[in-house]
């Protein structure tokens, strides 16, 4: 009556929770390991120990895109990583740690653990680098989400199936099954008939005194079910997307107004992040006479547009004076070259004055 069997199917669809969660913090994760961390030093960049730490390996047994994208599932989903800096330079995301805050002085790190190790020192904040996402953690936000959206889910897959279920009765002559021995020999036979039905794709069922078996449908369509549970599905999913600011469309592949959507998830999801890290790893690698004097970890984001097709931009900005070479250069992420014509500004002749554009131009009759 009360369809346990039910229950404990609706109760176990960690799978929908773990889907939407790692293909919306991978999706951002993959944009971010794709930024180059560059060091400058006043006009130009330098690659140093730092820049190879950042970019390439930040530890022994690490790469730095998979090293990124655990940055942002732990920032994400725990609401705030930590990393710190072994003894041999190596940076390493904590997997647990005590944070012991404070109003005055530094807040403490203790009881540091990355894999199966455990720090015994403790580490103060000026020594690691130590990210919140926001105000409030996201993982029990998703978690009272999936109770809802699981139970919903798991109610329409298993109407599915028993919609679609096949069922049979079976009529017994009770007369020819009195004995206890008789009984277990016809359970067993209706065991196999059971199995035989289920699995092969024809089955052959001798037929027995007092015994008949019925065959029986429910003769309805799935389709509308099936819909319903992508819906429920991607229903969740768009809204752990929102949750962390992803386009919904970027993430079902939608190509209407795809460079519209990519600029705001660039703009409002992305670039927000990357401020927060280079305004952690400035403080917490240079000093403040370093920082003044031009010395920052500047972050080159990702581009999702081809060079090419800034080409005509390109060339009304360096034409109409308003940038140098170089600086264009850095917008563009090519960095400074040394060639003193790159430094000049340049002005065509459609943007001077009349009266100057004349001066060189041909004389009029």
């Amino acid at each position: 009556m009360f369809d346990v069997e039910l229950f404990q199917e609706t109760s176990n669809r960690a799978h929908m929770k773990r889907l939407a969660i790692d293909t919306c913090i991978s999706f951002l994760g993959r944009t971010i390991s794709q930024s180059e961390f560059r060091v400058r030093n006043g006009d130009t960049f330098e690659k140093n120990e730092l820049y190879y730490r950042l970019n390439v390996r930040p530890s022994k047994n690490t790469t730095a895109s998979t090293f990124w994208q655990t940055f942002v599932y732990k920032l994400f989903y725990d609401n705030e990583c930590l990393i710190i800096q072994a003894d041999d330079g190596d940076l390493l995301i904590a997997d647990d740690f005590t944070h012991n805050e404070y109003a005055v002085y530094e807040d403490i790190f203790s009881n540091v653990v990355v894999k199966d190790f455990e720090f015994k020192r403790t580490f103060k904040q000026s020594e690691v680098i130590h990210l919140k996402y926001s105000n409030e953690n996201l993982a029990p936000l998703i978690d009272g989400l999936f109770k809802d959206y699981g139970d919903l889910f798991g109610r329409i897959l298993t109407s599915q199936k028993r919609k679609n279920q096949i069922r049979g009765t079976v009529d017994m002559d009770m007369l020819s099954a009195k004995s206890s021995e008789h009984q277990s020999k016809l359970q067993e036979f209706i065991n196999n008939m059971y199995k035989a039905i289920g699995k092969n794709d024809v089955a052959i069922i001798p037929q027995q005194p007092g015994f008949k078996y019925t065959e029986m449908t429910n003769g309805g369509s799935g389709g509308q079910s099936v819909d319903e549970i992508n819906k429920v599905t991607n229903g969740f999913l768009d809204q752990v997307a929102m949750a962390i600011g992803i386009p919904v469309s970027l993430l079902h592949g939608d190509m209407a107004d795809v460079e519209k959507q990519t600029k705001n998830y660039m703009f409002f999801t992305v670039s927000p992040l990357l401020k927060k890290i280079s305004d952690e790893a400035n403080v917490k690698f240079f000093t403040q006479k370093e920082y003044l004097s031009g010395k920052c970890v500047d972050i080159r984001k990702a581009s999702y547009q081809n060079i090419f097709d800034l080409a005509t931009s390109v060339d009304k900005l360096r034409g109409s004076s308003v940038m140098s070479g170089n600086e264009l250069r850095e917008e563009l992420g090519l960095g400074r070259v040394d060639d003193p014509i790159m430094d000049k500004y340049f002005i065509t002749k459609n943007y001077q004055e009349s009266s100057k554009a004349l001066e060189g131009g041909e004389n009029e009759e």
